[in-house]
């Protein structure tokens, strides 16, 4: 650092960056921890707190002691001092293993001064700066025993994998979420029989609230299962709560959700795929309001990409192997346009651009449609979709009467719950029959003689129009 370069930081004073300091002290290795946390910074030795000079010479001794200080932080900390003028200036890097200490304590830089780190801002900057994130780390306590085989064959089966009578300990090491010895955390949040009991920050929160702001709850689900469920469970209430618009189309009718499915799909994802699972006591959570839809994530926008390169094409993701999980499962693309492709289906779809905020937390908002609810065969989404779920389960159980819950909910992209909920309807209107136990047993589906007409259909067959398209119900 040169003379010229020391005296333009004097006549600006001491701030986040410089440090004055009449002589040398040992104390200076607080300073020194401090700038390595932060931004870096320089120490500039002789010159009092108002910035007149006192002097300070750069002896071979004091070059020493500095040296020394440096060296004894922990990490070691590579400082430059040179002598410029009166001035004794040591340049401090900004650090790259972060969090930095000295005997005593972790110090970092605020309004100009250098101020001793709490037990909270430590325990942060030790999260931000683990070069072990949170999804590659190994599940301590945590045996192979307690993964779930039929959640492994459901993933395979959705990815299309065959995985034969491959062990589910080397398919889970096959997709690096496991080693010899242990499973790591991505592999839990996808795999394990209750990731909830291990990862208590594996959840998801579903709300639908009646009118434009937080108060009357009119549904909620809290949603503690793998990654994978949550998506489905996220996907179902959000058909659930928005409105559907039938349309006839040829000889077709098309059912048009008010917010394109593709949209929301790409935002559980992304909620899912970047949200920071080392904050503990948060969730993803999904809330339906009468105007909007905000899905929102904990952890704002992984390091290295800034507000300004934010969709725009740049791909950096907080949890590669989750990721790489969901691309397998042919829900996310390896190439940074999730929110391009957001943009894009709302577009297409004469809505409003969805908004995004990154501040702490990541949000996405999408704004429903006041015309759409008020167009001719419009009804809850729910109500569309429970009989075309009943029939697709009597196909899949008509092709292979062994099928699991498991293994329908992955089909219809739907939770175990709703599965079971279709299955209790279809057997009291006496189109299915279970044979045998839950485990070993089979479907059976009886003659067609044996139907009976349950009340919501006799409803909803009173309630088709003569086009064939729903009406509004008053």
């Amino acid at each position: 650092m040169e003379l010229k370069d020391v005296a333009l930081l004097i006549r600006g004073g001491e701030g986040l960056f410089v440090e004055f300091k009449e002589r040398y002290t040992s104390r200076i290795d607080e300073d020194i921890v401090a700038f390595a946390n932060t931004k870096g910074g320089a120490i500039l030795l002789g010159v009092r707190d108002g910035g007149t000079l006192a002097g300070e010479r750069l002896t071979n001794d004091l070059k020493g002691r500095i040296t020394s200080l440096a060296r004894n932080c922990k990490p070691a900390i590579h400082v430059e001092m040179a002598q410029a003028g009166g001035v004794v200036a040591v340049e401090v890097p900004e650090g790259v293993e972060k969090p930095y200490s000295c005997g005593s304590g972790y110090f970092r830089r605020l309004n100009g001064s250098t101020q001793k780190m709490g037990h909270e801002e430590i325990r942060i900057m030790f999260r931000e700066n683990d070069p072990f994130p949170f999804e590659e780390r190994p599940a301590k306590g945590f045996a192979f025993d307690g993964l779930s085989r039929a959640k492994v064959l459901a993933f395979a089966r959705e990815a299309g994998v065959n995985i034969g009578k491959t062990t589910t300990a080397d398919f889970l090491r096959s997709l690096k979420v496991a080693d010899e010895t242990s499973v790591k955390n991505a592999g839990i949040l996808f795999f394990a029989k209750d990731p909830h009991e291990h990862i208590r920050q594996a959840q998801m929160t579903l709300v639908a609230f009646k009118g434009t702001k937080k108060g009357l709850i009119l549904d909620r689900r809290d949603v503690r299962d793998d990654l994978f469920t949550q998506f489905r469970e996220a996907v179902v209430f959000l058909e659930r709560h928005l409105n559907v618009r039938s349309e006839i189309r040829g000889y077709n009718r098309v059912d048009i959700l008010e917010i394109p499915p593709a949209a929301l799909r790409e935002a559980v994802v992304n909620a899912l795929v970047h949200r920071d699972y080392s904050i503990t006591g948060t969730q993803v959570s999904v809330e339906v309001f009468d105007d909007r839809v905000e899905i929102t994530n904990p952890g704002g926008l992984p390091k290295g990409l800034s507000q300004k390169s934010f969709g725009k094409g740049i791909s950096i993701r907080r949890n590669e192997l989750i990721a790489d999980l969901f691309f397998r499962l042919d829900k996310v693309e390896r190439v940074g346009q999730g929110i391009q492709r957001m943009k894009d289906a709302m577009a297409d779809a004469g809505l409003k651009e969805p908004e995004f905020d990154a501040n702490g937390f990541f949000r996405a908002v999408f704004h429903r449609s006041p015309e759409f609810s008020l167009a001719p065969g419009t009804q809850k989404g729910s109500q569309k979709s429970t009989q075309k779920g009943s029939q697709k389960i009597l196909a899949l159980i008509a092709e292979r009467c062994d099928v699991t819950i498991a293994e329908l909910a992955v089909h219809l992209r739907i939770s175990p719950r709703a599965v079971k909920k279709h299955l209790r309807k279809l057997k009291a209107r006496g189109l299915l029959r279970r044979v045998g136990p839950d485990r070993g047993g089979r479907w059976d589906i009886p003659p067609t003689g044996n139907r009976k007409e349950s009340q919501e259909e006799n409803q909803e067959r009173l309630e088709e129009g003569s086009d064939g398209t729903a009406r509004r119900r008053s």
